[in-house]
């Protein structure tokens, strides 16, 4: 769960000395679903703004940074389940997916100048980014906790412990210095929040016993889970489910498109083939929503 956050000056100093100066957006090679078969939604693309359709474009904006999700492989290729489905989504509008690597906290703004047509960035659907844009709901995600086997952490329980994090996540703004908060009001030791660069950082960190558990998106620790299953393990249940969607202008007619072209996708099964694909099925939605998130 990503939300817009820049990192003052002394905790950006202190994150360069947790990671070493080091930015790893990559993630392991899987093999895309090719959409190059999928056909246009000719009901769908007749709802696209003219200038969109006629530039048989989709301009894309991503911070590349969260496997399995959004990622850069080892070619430098931007990939990840999300980007697949986002290419089918375009695909069935008939237009060209192009995507622009960016900071996270920038891919609104742009949206918002007209400088892009679409954020998928495992952005959470909020209320509060309702103001500034209109989303298009294609999953629900949790937060769960994973910790080294057989050293469970409660979620519910974590004062004193040491967790990492990946700078800028809803777990790192909101859900951990509330819960560390907690802890001091009832007369507890503070958690110990460590923020890196990226996913794989934090996970590394559990598995070096740097820290004693990390906290992440629901498929994000379940695909670290899978790539160091001898090491870590899920710690209790995925909590706070809230809706992943597409940013898009507010109050513009690419919204509905994009909303069409994405049931269409869940309708004949190719939706579901991607989540599937990825190991990602558990947050499957049935119906693609318009501003479902709280």
């Amino acid at each position: 769960m990503k939300i817009q956050y820049a990192l003052p000056a002394l905790a950006a100093a202190a994150l360069l000395t947790l990671t070493g100066c080091v930015t790893n957006t990559e993630g392991p090679d899987r093999e895309s679903t090719d959409t190059s078969g999928i056909k246009v939604d000719e009901a769908a693309a007749a709802l696209l703004p003219a200038d969109i359709k006629e530039s048989g474009v989709l301009i894309i904006g991503t911070d590349a940074s969260y496997p399995p999700n959004e990622y850069k492989d080892s070619s430098g290729k931007i990939v990840g389940w999300g980007v697949d489905l986002a290419n089918a989504v375009s695909a069935r509008l008939g237009l060209e997916p192009k995507w622009e690597q960016a900071g996270f906290d920038s891919i609104i703004p742009s949206i918002q100048g007209g400088k892009m047509n679409m954020g998928s960035s495992s952005f959470t659907d909020n209320a509060e980014r309702q103001k500034t844009v209109d989303f298009v709901n294609f999953y629900e995600a949790g937060v769960l906790w994973a910790a080294p086997i057989g050293k469970p952490v409660d979620p519910d329980n974590a004062c004193g412990f040491k967790v990492a994090v990946q700078a800028g996540t809803f777990q790192h703004t909101d859900e951990l210095p509330a819960k560390s908060e907690a802890c001091v009001a009832a007369g507890k030791a503070a958690i110990e929040i460590l923020p890196f660069d990226g996913q794989a950082e934090a996970t590394n960190a559990v598995v070096l016993g740097q820290a004693d558990a990390f906290s992440a998106d629901s498929p994000v620790t379940l695909d670290a889970i899978n790539a160091q299953k001898d090491k870590i393990e899920a710690s209790g249940e995925s909590f706070d489910t809230a809706p992943y969607g597409y940013a898009l202008p507010k109050n513009s007619d690419l919204t509905k498109a994009v909303q069409a072209a994405l049931q269409s996708l869940m309708d004949d099964g190719t939706y579901m083939e991607i989540l599937t694909k990825a190991g990602v099925e558990d947050g499957a939605v049935q119906k693609a929503t318009i501003n479902a998130g709280k």
